[in-house]
C-alpha cells in the first residue's frame, strides 16, 4: 500500500491562468524571444510563482502583472545574449514562409515586420517599459512599482521609446 502526503491543496495546479499564459507569451514574442523558445519562458514565469510559493512568500497582489513584468525581465536577458542580426534573419525567414494564419496580405506582414525591428532597435530598457505598457497594458504606476524604478524614469523611457519607434517608422515608410 503506497503511503500518501500531504499535499498542498494549490501544490499542483497551474498557477498562471490561460489569459495570463498567453499574455505572458505575447511579453515574451514582443521582447524578441523566438516562438520556439516561448514555452520555456513561460515555464520559467511558472517556476518563480512556485519557488516564491515555496519559500514561504506572500502570493504577488496581481499575478498577471506580476508575471508578465517577469517574462519582460526574462525576454531582455534573452536579448542580451542573441545578436541583433541572428534575430532579425529568424523574423525575414518565418515571414517569407506561408501562413494559413495570415489574410490581410503582405502590407500586415510588411508592416509587423518593421515594428518587430523598430523594437529590436531599442535599446533594452526602453523596449521592456514600452512593451509592457502598450502590449501587456500596464499601467505607468504598475510599470514603475513591479520594475522597482521611478515613476518619471518609467515615463522618459516610454517617450523616448515611442519617439525612437515613431521617427525609424515613419523613415521606413517613406522609402
Amino acid at each position: 500500500m503506497p503511503i500518501r502526503r500531504p499535499r498542498d491543496a494549490d501544490a499542483g495546479a497551474d498557477p498562471l491562468d490561460a489569459a495570463q499564459a498567453d499574455r505572458v507569451r505575447a511579453v515574451l514574442a514582443l521582447g524578441g524571444v523566438p516562438q520556439d523558445d516561448l514555452q520555456d519562458g513561460l515555464q520559467q514565469v511558472r517556476l518563480r510563482l512556485v519557488e516564491r510559493r515555496a519559500r514561504g512568500e506572500e502570493p504577488p497582489r496581481d499575478v498577471g502583472a506580476w508575471a508578465v513584468v517577469v517574462a519582460s525581465n526574462l525576454a531582455v536577458d534573452w536579448h542580451r545574449t542573441r545578436h541583433r542580426q541572428e534575430r532579425v534573419s529568424e523574423r525575414l525567414t518565418r515571414l517569407s514562409a506561408p501562413d494559413d494564419r495570415v489574410q490581410d496580405g503582405t502590407e500586415n506582414s510588411l508592416q509587423a515586420l518593421a515594428v518587430a525591428e523598430g523594437l529590436d532597435a531599442l535599446p533594452a530598457a526602453q523596449r521592456q517599459v514600452l512593451v509592457l505598457r502598450y502590449y501587456a497594458d500596464l499601467t505607468v504606476p504598475q510599470i514603475a512599482e513591479h520594475l522597482g524604478i521611478p515613476l518619471g524614469t518609467v515615463k522618459s523611457r516610454l517617450y523616448a521609446a515611442a519617439k525612437l519607434l515613431r521617427d525609424r517608422l515613419h523613415v521606413e515608410e517613406a522609402v
